[in-house]
């Protein structure tokens, strides 16, 4: 039998979820955001689930390339653009949409051979300063782009540092004015905080990515708990091992957690190896049969152990979530001091995945 652990990845809520985007910007066109293998839910086995967006946005040419051979047809958004000249061949033949941030990507379209033109994101730095065009050099980019044959559509495109604080736009969106003066082109700003929280962001594309799957761009589960947004992906696994503690018992490496009392304790097969945070302290939520419980003591390579005090009638096989409906995956990362995003995307190849 194989290790019980399993990542189970929700079809219809993710269906849901891009259902809720479309409620909260229905007037805006939806780029759904697959980058990182879908934030680690599988790009293959996941894009069809989201199949009713206007298009997706991604950073690999590999990955754009296998929805296009899996029969995508719809538009494709590189986020970060091209790396390399010779990109702009594949780019060309799957037809696909490139963003441009660079002075050097402007010089590598107006040189290369193109079956035709190709639409192009021109990318503002709001301040965020990664990467894209300064405000006072946009309008220079625009014309640049605008003046090549291998250019079809510009749109422009920005990121936001801090759209999570309610006062975060204000600044950039000055930013984004200054940028756009004179132009005439559509604009996608609005990343998943945007598209739920700054209406005044969502203009002619948003680009949800984090809340398509189910977790709040801020990283604090409240913040979405009314929005109907469901979590798509259940990382379960059962206890495999039980220990009686007496007062004093120490649990796991470096003896991080100390019985005060008798104890009965749970060890569950799954581990850092798999994907679970190695920095959650004492105290974790898990929940183990449906009764919420905490993880004690050290998370090891394979195997962690948890509190089965308030859950007296678990043992050997019984289940365990460790982040799901019940345990959100943010409240796993703000427990670990991470977000839920690296959590998704940190799930390890080892694990089975399974659709349900």
């Amino acid at each position: 039998m194989s290790r019980p652990i399993v990542a189970t990845i929700n079809q219809q809520a993710l269906r849901h979820n891009l259902a809720v985007v479309r409620q909260a910007a229905p007037a805006s066109r939806v780029w759904s955001v697959v980058k990182a293998n879908a934030y680690g839910h599988g790009l293959a086995r996941v894009w069809q689930s989201l199949a009713t967006t206007d298009g997706f946005a991604l950073l690999n040419l590999e990955e754009a390339i296998l929805l296009r051979e899996q029969g995508w047809k719809k538009p494709i958004l590189l986020l970060e653009g091209f790396f390399q000249p010779d990109d702009l061949h594949l780019i060309d033949r799957y037809r696909l949409t490139t963003s441009v941030h660079s002075n050097w990507q402007i010089k590598a379209l107006a040189n290369a051979t193109l079956s035709a033109p190709i639409d192009i994101y021109l990318k503002v730095n709001s301040g965020m300063n990664r990467l894209g065009f300064r405000p006072e050099q946009v309008n220079a980019a625009w014309q640049k782009l605008r003046a090549l044959n291998n250019v079809a559509e510009i749109t422009l495109m920005a990121h936001f540092a801090d759209a999570e604080n309610p006062d975060g736009l204000i600044a950039p969106l000055q930013r984004i004015e200054q940028a756009a003066e004179g132009l005439t082109c559509p604009r996608s700003l609005a990343n998943s905080a945007c598209t739920l929280w700054h209406p005044e962001a969502h203009y002619d594309w948003v680009r949800p990515g984090i809340i398509l799957y189910g977790a709040s761009p801020s990283g604090d589960w409240q913040d979405i708990a009314s929005s109907g947004l469901t979590p798509a992906m259940t990382l379960s696994s059962e206890i495999i091992g039980i220990q009686q503690l007496r007062a004093g018992d120490g649990v796991g490496y470096g003896y991080r957690y100390h019985a005060t009392q008798a104890q009965r304790i749970g060890v569950v097969a799954c581990g850092y190896a798999d994907g679970y945070p190695r920095h959650a302290p004492n105290g974790t939520p898990v929940s183990v049969d449906g009764v919420m419980t905490q993880v004690v003591g050290a998370v090891s390579m394979d195997m962690i152990t948890v509190d089965l005090t308030p859950c007296p009638q678990a043992g050997i096989g019984s289940r365990v979530e460790l982040w799901g409906e019940q345990v959100k995956i943010d409240q796993v990362a703000k427990a670990a001091g991470t977000v839920g995003y690296e959590l998704m995307c940190a799930l390890a190849p080892r694990v089975p995945v399974q659709l349900s």
